[in-house]
């Protein structure tokens, strides 16, 4: 039986309780009054009373509660593993326990998108390790037997497979730190030009056979402070993202200014043609959210790029968002000049 709640217009718990209990008190009063006036006796009347304003309080206060009750079975479905599990909750409830409870149905469906997204990143690395592993194996294995000789192109094939390798292992680093919460930063001052284009040098090499062009635009001097290893990790991820979701034979533009009102260097890296819907420039950031693939582009990794980078700008106080332009998907990375220690 579904609990009875006749308090919906309330938007407050606090009046909803209010009103139960003044309700029952009236109730009560009343009903007293009455058995008294017809001559019942006060020892069998004011129990006979109290029953029914406590009935009358517990009847309807069950209305009130039973999204809590909800929440605990789920809270222990969720315990043992089960994310699944909702609040059955009335759309048209506005008092704290329904905004619990909306709360609560939000976290188990991010719980569970997260599980999931767990379940498959673990399929995918067991993919993606399995796949350099056994082809080095067997580069090696037919070295050792004379059946292959240790040519330079050969050489050369197995240092692709130890990249793809020291790449992933570098991807599920990165993702326990950030699961840790923090990391060490080595600030300096450096000269964000020059840094663009040493992050964007070894890009352009590994892109080769894609035929992008990454055009660089810096306007004039910008100097600012921060960790260089983190932020190659930001825009290094950035622009690859950028470059893997881009059609072969276009460019990818990198932009750097100086914002001197807010004290920022504000970087836009846009890929011409392709847009991100407004409803998924969140998720993207999300770990383990993989991208779309489309006409000439590739998703490939492992999902981690983003989030990775979205980590290292918030290290450094800043951000990284999606923001609108009309040429294209457009990355707006904003990092302070300055870098403010805790």
């Amino acid at each position: 039986m579904k609990p009875v709640r006749p308090l919906g217009l309330f938007s407050s718990l606090k009046l909803e309780l209010a009103t139960i209990i003044v309700t029952a008190t009236a109730i009560a009063f009343a009903m007293c009054w009455f058995l008294l006036k017809f001559g019942w006796s006060g020892w069998i009347a004011m129990p006979l009373t109290l029953v029914v304003a406590l009935s009358f309080t517990y009847y309807f206060s069950r209305g009130l509660t039973a999204p809590l009750r909800q929440m605990r079975d789920a809270a222990e479905a969720m315990a043992e593993g089960d994310y699944s599990v909702r609040v059955d909750l009335d759309s048209t409830r506005h008092d704290e326990v329904g905004q619990l409870a909306r709360s609560f149905n939000e976290m188990a469906e991010e719980l569970e998108h997260a599980d999931q997204m767990r379940r498959d990143m673990v399929a995918n690395v067991s993919h993606e390790l399995r796949t350099p592993v056994s082809a080095l194996q067997a580069m090696v294995e037919n070295m050792a037997d004379g059946v292959v000789e240790p040519t330079p192109a050969n050489m050369e094939s197995i240092l692709n497979q130890t990249r793809r390798l020291s790449d992933l292992i570098a991807f599920l680093l990165d993702l326990s730190r950030m699961e840790a919460g923090a990391a060490s930063l080595n600030i300096e001052r450096f000269n964000v030009g020059e840094f663009l284009d040493e992050t964007v040098e070894p890009l352009e090499i590994a892109d080769a056979g894609h035929a992008h062009d990454i055009h660089m635009r810096v306007d004039g001097d910008i100097v600012m402070e921060g960790d260089q290893d983190r932020l190659r990790q930001l825009f290094t991820n950035i622009i690859a993202n950028a470059l893997k979701h881009s059609a072969d034979g276009t460019t990818v533009l990198v932009e750097a200014r100086e914002d001197e009102t807010h004290g920022t260097v504000v970087v836009n890296v846009v890929n011409f043609g392709s847009q991100i819907p407004v409803s998924d420039r969140s998720d993207i950031f999300r770990r383990f959210v993989k991208g779309k693939t489309g006409p000439g582009t590739e998703s490939g990794g492992t999902g981690l790029g983003l989030s990775i980078a979205r980590w290292a700008a918030q290290l450094h106080g800043g951000t990284v968002k999606v923001v609108d332009d009309a040429r294209g998907a457009d990355f707006e990375v904003t990092l302070p000049k300055y870098h403010i220690s805790e």
